[in-house]
């Protein structure tokens, strides 16, 4: 198998597996006051510090969710809920065209079911925010804004978003700033607190951890209206029993990955680099999307592990299906769409065509990526987008 879906999801790291199987062995809820309850408690706030302190956050603003959906939801809607009932005038909600889509649908289910207005904000053909857009949205309309969410990088082409940008533009109008940071935690430098971000949402499974837990950041001054209701776990912004499991995994999957960042990311980078040579090599047609081709001066601007590429004639979901045949696991971009492949709103907002972004696939690499993986692919996927083209013309 040549597994190539990292960004989807990524094997877990073995430090993180062997704390997730350690803590299963033990019981108590953490919320009791007996010994095992207070065991269990210590496990918690351990790991707590420990996620705080690889991702340059104070304990306390670490709050612990049930994945990158979860948090983006309790941050979109949180936010809009504090802002909107604190000050009536503020219905609007930007994001970025090219979100993720806990975000963007969040950000639309507001606008259906809660009277705000939605706000997409245009990227480049790279998917970059158009700061000047920003900018003038800012300009015309800040004193109606709740709140603004842009993604640190993006799920599907890897373009790395200005942040620092961002948050500069909207705080000088006292508007929070939300980043999904799903991506970003692990292959790129995150810190929290020198970001200026008011809340970030991080997931487990994206970075070597199990499935099923995430954290939202949280600034300590920042005003979040609850999603959920129940026992006033995490400052009362998301109750419900801790996964102390899933949580001591998570703490170590972050520490293991930040620990790792430069080597991997260097080795990442140039198998992903060489991924692209070898595939452009076979398909002379096949267009890298993203920021720049990589190996490029604008190589800095992406993941290291992310390669789009789209290939002209085809169809992503016959270019899946005949590599997954070949053993090659791919996606066509967010994994999060109940299974379905649909044409990427990514794609979309970047200006590509219906046909092209219908023949796009992402190769996403990662800690256990090899050699042998670039050379599997590069060994078919020239017959795989003849057959695929052929299918096509039929």
């Amino acid at each position: 198998m040549t597994y190539l879906d990292h960004a989807a999801t990524t094997p877990m790291h073995p430090l993180a597996a062997d704390a997730l199987v350690a803590e299963l062995g033990r019981v108590g809820n953490p919320s009791s006051v007996h010994e095992a309850g207070r065991a269990a408690r210590r496990a918690v706030e351990e790991s707590r510090e420990l996620i705080a302190d690889r991702l340059g956050a104070h304990p306390s603003e670490v709050l612990f969710t049930g994945g990158g959906t979860e948090a983006d939801n309790l941050a979109v809607k949180g936010l809009f809920w504090a802002r909107s009932g604190a000050d009536s005038r503020r219905r609007r909600v930007l994001v970025s065209a090219v979100e993720h889509h806990a975000v963007l649908d969040a950000a639309l289910w507001l606008g259906e079911r809660e009277d705000a207005e939605p706000v997409l904000l245009p990227v480049d053909g790279a998917g970059r925010l158009d700061l000047s857009a920003l900018e003038a949205e800012l300009g015309n309309h800040a004193d109606e804004v709740a709140l603004l969410s842009v993604m640190w990088a993006n799920n599907e082409v890897g373009t790395i978003q200005p942040i620092a940008e961002v948050v500069a533009l909207a705080h000088a109008y006292d508007i929070p700033v939300h980043s999904d940071a799903v991506q970003a935690v692990g292959p790129l430098d995150v810190e929290f607190a020198t970001s200026g971000l008011d809340a970030m949402s991080v997931s487990a499974h994206k970075l070597g951890g199990p499935v099923g837990v995430g954290a939202l950041l949280l600034r300590r001054d920042v005003d979040v209206t609850a999603v959920q209701h129940g026992g006033g776990q995490e400052r009362g912004v998301r109750s419900g029993t801790f996964a102390t499991a899933l949580i001591r995994s998570f703490a170590a999957a972050i520490d293991a990955a930040v620990a790792g960042r430069r080597e991997q990311g260097g080795r990442v980078a140039a198998l992903r680099d060489a991924l692209a040579v070898a595939v452009l090599a076979e398909v002379p047609d096949a267009v890298v999307r993203g920021p720049a081709v990589p190996g490029s001066p604008l190589d800095a601007a992406r993941l290291p592990g992310n390669l789009s590429i789209t290939f002209p004639g085809c169809d992503t979901d016959a270019l899946l299906y005949l590599l997954d045949s070949l053993g090659v696991q791919c996606s066509a971009g967010s994994a999060c769409q109940a299974g379905v492949t649909r044409t990427s709103h990514v794609l979309l907002a970047m200006g590509l065509t219906e046909a092209d972004a219908r023949g796009t696939v992402r190769f996403s690499l990662g800690r256990s990526s090899t050699r042998a993986d670039v050379d599997t692919v590069a060994g078919v996927i020239g017959d795989v987008v003849a057959r695929a083209r052929a299918a096509g013309s039929r």
